[in-house]
């Protein structure tokens, strides 16, 4: 048999082509901001994970030049950082935050140890698990009982490594991180937290979801993303100094790939900096959420109960999940499309997000444009 037999009769992406309803790769004009141009048009942007708006940041910029003419293009920037913002004593860097799920977690998840995930956590986490030696537990979304019964199951003699998210990337919903904490010091494992969508956004200047619950120090073990708050490109972990330096040395995935470029290095040092001076615009961002949250629910709006910049809107279906992301789309706002197997068949939900550099005009707008697309029948 061909093994490109399931290429060859792959039908879905032409199917939602031929509906006119295929979300995927739209072609963005302009640089990523507020708004942007896709496709020859203005689109507001509610699909963006630059939660700061720090990708048109002037300073920020000027730091990504300056180590392009200064370094070149190739990969002869450092991968040490300090983890000083977060409160750790050492970081390592990787190339992309997938990479960095995938490194940490192979290299700390060894022969005969266990590591337990959040059914909600990112693709990366369950990809990294599959690359360990170690046997792989899951519990529902956030289900403390779940997570004990899973608990109990790993021998005294087992290593166990506890990951969450510490945002959920689709729902926006927070880790219950306190309880997490407790019951791994109750059954002797360490815990690791996915903060790529929690730096920037909660926590004390937005250090992310350890500060958020006062857990620094109790947290072992912090990932994150510069791709998302820091405008940049790239990941790191933040833990002790002891238990950097082995994952420095026995991550696959650290060691055998290029480093980030200078420029994404200093792109990501420069946002880190600008938000450690400019604290102001975390809490921008919460308000900026809560108007639009606001504003969602008095139109009749049916959306996901949280308090992050992620505000997920039902749409049920697939189908009907995809008609609305085109309707949303020719009318001037992008939003993400969430569909099986990231959400159950019946609860598709739109994924909006937002920035901090975004205003109350642009979000009354956007509100306008979703009350009318909203009140159209999905089925006519």
């Amino acid at each position: 048999m061909d093994i490109f037999n399931k290429c060859y009769t792959y039908s879905v992406a032409n199917d939602l082509r031929a509906k006119g309803i295929y979300p995927y790769f739209h072609a963005l004009e302009t640089r990523q901001d507020t708004t942007v141009i896709m496709e020859g048009k203005r689109r507001i942007m509610l699909g963006s994970n630059n939660y700061l708006g720090l990708t048109t940041c002037p300073e920020v910029q000027e730091a990504g030049l300056k180590a392009l003419e200064q370094y070149g293009t190739g990969c002869s920037g450092s991968r040490f950082l300090n983890g000083t913002f977060l409160h750790k004593e050492a970081c390592c860097t990787f190339s992309t935050g997938f990479q960095s799920n995938l490194g940490i977690i192979s290299a700390i998840v060894g022969h005969g140890d266990y590591v337990i995930c959040d059914k909600e956590n990112h693709a990366s986490i369950y990809d990294g698990c599959k690359l360990s030696y170690g046997r792989m537990l899951t519990y529902g979304h956030s289900n403390m009982e779940e997570l004990e019964i899973q608990l109990k199951k790993v021998p005294e003699s087992a290593g166990c490594l506890i990951v969450t998210d510490g945002v959920f990337s689709m729902g926006g919903d927070i880790a219950k991180l306190p309880e997490i904490v407790k019951l791994a010091k109750q059954y002797g494992a360490r815990v690791m937290v996915d903060d790529a969508h929690g730096l920037g956004v909660i926590g004390d200047g937005g250090r992310g979801t350890a500060s958020y619950f006062g857990l620094e120090d109790e947290v072992d073990l912090i990932m994150g993303t510069f791709s998302k708050s820091l405008a940049s490109l790239g990941g790191y972990l933040v833990a002790n100094a002891t238990v950097v330096d082995f994952v420095r040395h026995n991550s696959r995935p650290f060691i055998f790939s290029a480093s980030i470029t200078p420029a994404s290095a200093a792109i990501a040092l420069a946002a880190l900096r600008h938000i450690e001076a400019h604290p102001e615009i975390v809490t921008r961002l919460s308000e900026l959420s809560a108007y639009m949250r606001k504003g969602l629910k008095a139109r009749g709006i049916p959306i996901i109960e949280a308090t992050t910049p992620i505000i997920p809107i039902y749409t049920y279906t697939p189908e009907a999940t995809l008609l609305r992301a085109r309707q949303l789309y020719e009318a001037g706002v992008y939003v993400n499309p969430v569909l099986p197997p990231a959400t159950p068949p019946d609860l598709c939900l739109l994924r909006t997000s937002y920035m901090a550099t975004l205003d109350e005009k642009l979000l009354d707008e956007a509100l306008e444009i979703f009350a009318e697309v909203f009140a159209k029948d999905v089925n006519a």
